[in-house]
C-alpha cells in the first residue's frame, strides 16, 4: 500500500480493567476506514507506546493487520531507545504482514547524528519491512538533522519520516538535500496536524494525524485536496479544523484525544499514568469546539 494522504496514529482504547479493548480497536479501525483515510498507525505515541507492554504491542500490530487486509496501508509502531528492542519489533512487524514499521529516533539516551545513522542502518540490513523514521524532538530529547536525514533515505528500506519538528525552513532544507542526492522516491511526512498544509505546499506527501481520531472525513479531504493543488478548498477545510487541531493539544497527547472520543461515544476509555484525565477547564474548552464541528 502506498503511504501517502491521512494515516491516523489511532489512539489505543482500554477496558475498564485497563486491557486493550480489542474489540473497541477494530471498531475505531473500521469507522476511520469508512472515512476515507489512507493508512492506520498502531501502537505510535498517540496509542500510549511508552505505557503499554511489548505483549501489548505484538497483539495490537497483529489486529491492526487483520482488520486492514489490505484496504489502507497498515503502520505498526515499532521503535524503541534500544536499537535490540526496535530491531525485535521491527522483525515481528515484518513477520505478521504490515505494510511499514514506524520506528522513533532514539529517545533519552540522546545518540549523537552519526549513531543514529547505525540506528536505522542496523534496522535496515536486518529486516526487509519498509520503514518510517520518526522525528519527534520535543519528546526524545535528540532532532535528526537535515544532513543524517539525507544519509538515512539512501538507506535500503527506510523510505519515509515522520518529521514533528514544528521548524518549517527545516522542511525546505530537507526537501533540498533529498532532491540534491536525487532521492525522488523518499516521503516526507507532517507529524504536526497544524502544520501539514503549510508542509504539503512545501512536498510533503501527507500526515500522521492525531485529528483524523476525532475527525477523520474532514482531516483526509484537506490532505487530499492539498495534494490535488486544490489549495482553496484545503485552506477552507484548515480553519474549520484549526481550532479542533490546537485544542487536541490543550493537555498532552492523547489524553485530549481520548477524552474527545469519550464524549463522542466512540471506544477510547482512560488514559495509563502517568497520564490523567483532563482538568475540567480543558474539558470545557473541548466540549466547545466539538459542538462548534458538530461532532458531538
Amino acid at each position: 500500500m502506498k503511504l501517502e494522504g491521512t494515516t491516523v496514529a489511532m489512539v489505543t482504547p482500554f477496558t475498564r480493567d485497563d486491557k486493550v479493548d480489542e474489540e473497541g480497536m477494530r471498531e475505531n479501525m473500521n469507522y476511520l476506514l469508512e472515512r476515507g483515510v489512507n493508512g492506520l498507525l498502531a501502537a505510535g505515541t498517540t496509542g500510549e507506546s511508552a505505557t503499554i507492554t511489548h505483549q501489548e504491542q505484538k497483539k495490537m500490530m497483529e489486529i491492526l493487520v487483520d482488520e486492514v487486509k489490505g484496504k489502507a496501508a497498515a503502520v505498526a509502531g515499532a521503535g524503541s531507545n534500544s536499537s535490540k528492542e526496535a530491531l525485535d519489533l521491527v522483525k515481528y512487524a515484518e513477520d505478521i504482514g504490515a505494510d511499514y514499521a514506524l520506528v522513533i529516533t532514539p529517545y533519552y539516551n540522546k545518540p549523537q547524528q552519526h549513531g543514529l545513522y547505525e540506528h536505522y542502518k542496523m534496522l535496515s540490513e536486518s529486516v526487509d519491512i519498509p520503514m518510517i523514521v520518526y522525528n519527534v524532538p520535543s519528546r526524545t530529547g535528540t532532532d535528526i538533522d537535515v544532513e543524517t536525514i539525507g544519509r538515512v533515505a539512501q538507506l535500503d528500506n527506510i523510505v519515509a519520516i515522520k518529521e514533528a519538528n514544528p521548524d518549517l525552513d527545516k522542511v525546505s532544507q530537507t526537501i533540498h538535500k533529498l532532491k540534491s542526492l536525487d532521492v525522488d522516491d523518499f516521503l516526507v511526512l507532517s507529524g504536526n496536524d497544524n502544520l501539514t498544509l503549510p508542509m504539503i505546499s512545501q512536498g510533503c506527501n501527507g500526515v500522521i494525524s492525531v485529528v483524523g481520531n476525532v475527525d477523520p472525513a474532514r482531516m483526509s479531504e484537506m490532505v487530499k485536496k492539498a495534494i490535488e493543488g486544490d489549495f482553496k478548498r484545503a485552506k477552507d477545510l484548515h480553519y474549520e479544523l484549526y481550532d479542533l487541531m490546537k485544542v487536541l493539544f490543550i493537555e498532552s497527547n492523547p489524553v485530549p484525544a481520548k477524552e474527545a472520543l469519550n464524549m463522542m461515544g466512540r471506544p477510547a476509555g482512560h488514559v495509563r499514568m502517568p497520564l490523567v484525565p483532563l482538568r475540567e477547564e480543558s474539558q470545557e474548552k473541548l466540549r466547545k469546539v466539538l459542538l462548534d464541528l458538530q461532532l458531538i
